[in-house]
């Protein structure tokens, strides 16, 4: 379920649910010392895979600028964050909510050792609300499998201010749900996550789309529950052609489909017709594209994938994942 369009501070005009990865992941380390001097700044530096990287400088001071309110101790310490993706950054794999919410649980962290007496679940939905801060996505990313974010008459405990996990009993064939995610394009993303998001203000499809989105969360929610793979597959497929729909209607508009991005989804119907798989796509603000499917049809997708999709990928790579669990401390 896509979400797409929010209001300040990171509120969002939809619902939406996630599974969370486990092989595609962030990995931060946080040292803190103790400031001698007293600044109007923030004391950081953000090392991203062994260099150390100015450019990431602007979105950090502006979430701790929106954070510092509930973690008032910020201005007292210096932060360095040594951080590392298992993927490729900026390119549609949601980098910025994986790394967003390992700061946050970071500094979580930090806010636990000055005050031991507080709540493990306090600590848990304190660290999804503050992640919101950073990237709305990440609050989607500190547990797994399944995360609601953003309030919705039927998913009991849903919030706009930070995720919670999927309430309900989840029918067995999503468990260790599979995701293979398509390298069609490494490259940065042409239009940011913040772009594309005001690109809905306004739009004269919008109203239409959350309305949407919300019978479509409806609809999965039950489908979780009795495992209708049909519909399943129906809804996400839908929901990810409605994303790059509202891109390529918006103004300015965006096309962040490659070619080879449309040759992958033609592939994907023609095998499913075929072979009677459910396999389906699923596609975030950019040409990667993610094949989800139930683990017991893994052996025989998996050879389709490699036999037939690969030619489609930039240096026939791919990446293979499945259901995660969230954020833990190493």
């Amino acid at each position: 379920m896509k979400y797409w369009g929010k209001t300040d501070p990171q509120i969002p005009k939809n619902a939406s649910i996630s599974f969370t990865l486990d092989t595609c992941h962030s990995k931060t380390e946080m040292e803190v010392s103790q400031r001698s001097d007293f600044s109007e700044d923030f004391s950081f530096e953000i090392w991203f895979e062994g260099v150390l990287e100015d450019s990431f400088r602007p979105k950090i001071s502006s979430f701790f600028k929106r954070i510092e309110t509930y973690l008032p101790f910020l201005r007292d310490f210096h932060f360095v964050f040594k951080s590392e993706n298992s993927f490729p950054h900026s390119s549609g794999i949601a980098s910025s909510a994986s790394g967003m919410s390992a700061i946050a649980s970071c500094l979580m962290s930090l806010e636990e050792d000055l005050f031991p007496e507080t709540s493990k679940d306090s600590i848990l939905e304190k660290t999804s609300f503050l992640s919101r801060l950073g990237s709305g996505s990440a609050c989607r990313s500190l547990e797994g499998p399944l995360v609601v974010w953003g309030e919705h008459p039927e998913i009991k405990g849903s919030s706009d201010l930070y995720g919670t996990a999927y309430p309900y009993k989840v029918h067995s064939v999503f468990e260790n749900y599979q995701d293979t995610i398509l390298l069609v394009d490494k490259g940065e993303k042409k239009v940011s996550s913040t772009l594309g998001h005001k690109l809905m203000d306004g739009h004269p499809f919008a109203d239409s789309r959350f309305e949407q989105a919300k019978e479509n969360l409806t609809a999965l929610s039950l489908v979780l529950q009795n495992g209708d793979l049909d519909q399943f597959m129906e809804i996400v497929e839908s929901e990810a052609l409605t994303l790059h729909a509202m891109m390529m209607c918006s103004k300015p508009y965006f096309i962040l489909m490659k070619a080879n991005t449309l040759r992958i989804i033609e592939k994907v119907w023609e095998y499913r017709e075929n072979s009677g798989k459910h396999l389906c796509f699923t596609l975030d603000a950019g040409a990667n594209v993610h094949l989800l499917y139930p683990e017991s049809e893994k052996e025989e997708i998996l050879a389709f994938i490699e036999r037939e999709l690969l030619e489609f990928c930039e240096n026939n790579q791919y990446l293979k994942d499945n259901c995660g669990r969230g954020a833990f401390r190493l």
